[in-house]
């Protein structure tokens, strides 16, 4: 079992494309794309902290449909964009505005928002958030586990503070073409 780590797919929300500058021809096209690079990444006993904005004003339906699809067992920290259909949906493994867990003897502090100061920063304990797109400068031993800057995909936690794997969103989507 791997545990990984993502946020703000924002699947539905027509206006992240743009937003974020997302290089899908549509939004059909982002939420696939997101689906398929979850999927690759992702086995079925495999652990997902989703950190926040998971979908953008979809139905209670479209929802448990997404959390069917996508492969691991979820937990939701809860992000700004998370209504009640997102929040309320059974096919989460657990849901929470905060989360202080241990992944391979590493402590972390799991939250939406990036934080300014987090419990035991000092003492080598990681902050992993989203919200901020790749747009806000990391404090030390802070990371943004957003897809906008893991290509689209989750991370496991080995590639977030080694370095290594995708961080540029723009290394495999196809550009869009406006000819």
């Amino acid at each position: 079992m791997s545990v990984h780590f993502s946020s703000d797919q924002h699947f539905g929300h027509a206006a992240a494309r743009s937003f974020y500058r997302r290089p899908f021809a549509s939004v059909a096209e982002m939420d696939q794309q997101m689906i398929d690079r979850w999927n690759s990444m992702i086995e079925a006993g495999d652990e997902v902290w989703h950190l926040g904005d998971f979908a953008v004003r979809q139905s209670p339906a479209r929802i448990a449909w997404l959390l069917g699809v996508l492969h691991g067992r979820k937990h939701l920290v809860i992000g700004n964009n998370d209504d009640a259909a997102v929040t309320g949906c059974a096919l989460w493994q657990s849901v929470q505005t905060y989360a202080e867990v241990t992944i391979d003897g590493t402590r972390l502090v799991l939250c939406h928002y990036p934080f300014r100061t987090w419990r035991d920063m000092g003492r080598g304990v990681i902050n992993l958030h989203g919200h901020s797109h790749g747009r806000l400068k990391p404090l030390p031993r802070q990371f943004d586990v957003g897809v906008d800057v893991w290509d689209f995909r989750p991370v496991r936690l080995a590639d977030i503070v080694g370095g290594t794997g995708p961080r540029s969103r723009r290394s495999a989507v196809p550009q869009r073409s406006d000819s």
